[in-house]
């Protein structure tokens, strides 16, 4: 089995997207199991006790991230999250402001409305999901520092601005597959590789960089080696460091 950590089947039903969490046409979810598993990999590999800064350089919709707040609360010191597409950002922000009870309460008060006025009861089972994740969030440590910004992956100048003087100890991102979405902005060269070049120029040696793809595996450029990889399903998985990558 591929999972070391996620080796038993949860219910992740009130993480679903569209349902408390925000979602958009061309920006999917990703598998809640496989991102707790990958953030666990991840943090193994970092090594030590202190609360992780988690960013996200492709965040789309912040699907990814919101979910890994949510599930590691206790883990997590701060979220970063950035992205070339200005509308992937406005539902990034919607999400990741659901990263505090007031934010959840509100959600489940909407979603509580929309159930009385439509008469579904989906809307009605989203509002008690938001009720059980404020719950969660407020037992495992409460609010989640978390800062959006607009980027381009391929640009170390605009990378280095989304972190803002934060050092990184995890990126996690899930990069266009050029299936439901694609890449984005003004760069030519546009793949992989590029992306973790850029990355690599712009975070600590320590950082841990974990990428997602379709496929077999991970690209990288010639010579650059994963610290782990593995599969599950359709995706591929690898780690590096950013020293690696650097």
């Amino acid at each position: 089995m591929a999972y070391r950590y996620e080796t038993a089947r949860a219910d992740y039903s009130d993480f679903a997207g569209g349902a408390v969490l925000h979602s958009a046409p061309g920006m999917p979810a990703f598998p809640v199991r496989l991102a707790s598993e990958i953030f666990q990999r991840a943090l193994a590999l970092r090594g030590g006790e202190d609360q992780a800064v988690v960013w996200d350089p492709c965040c789309g919709s912040g699907y990814l991230l919101t979910v890994l707040g949510l599930l590691h609360r206790p883990r997590i010191k701060t979220l970063l999250a950035s992205d070339v597409s200005d509308d992937a950002l406005g539902t990034a922000r919607a999400n990741l402001n659901l990263l505090s009870e007031s934010g959840l309460r509100d959600r489940a008060a909407e979603l509580a409305d929309r159930a009385e006025r439509f008469g579904k009861p989906g809307y009605a089972q989203a509002a008690e999901a938001a009720e059980r994740l404020a719950r969660r969030l407020l037992a495992d440590g409460g609010p989640l520092p978390h800062r959006p910004a607009r980027a381009d992956v391929f640009d170390p100048v605009q990378l280095a601005a989304a972190i803002d003087g934060h050092a990184p100890d995890i990126v996690l991102t899930d990069p266009p597959y050029d299936e439901q979405t694609s890449w984005q902005g003004d760069y030519g060269n546009k793949d992989v590789p590029a992306m973790m070049s850029a990355l690599g120029s712009v975070l600590p040696p320590h950082t841990v960089v974990a990428v997602t793809v379709r496929g077999r595996r991970v690209p990288a450029r010639p010579g650059i080696r994963p610290r782990q990889s593995f599969r599950i399903g359709t995706r591929a998985i690898a780690l590096f460091t950013a020293a690696d990558l650097a």
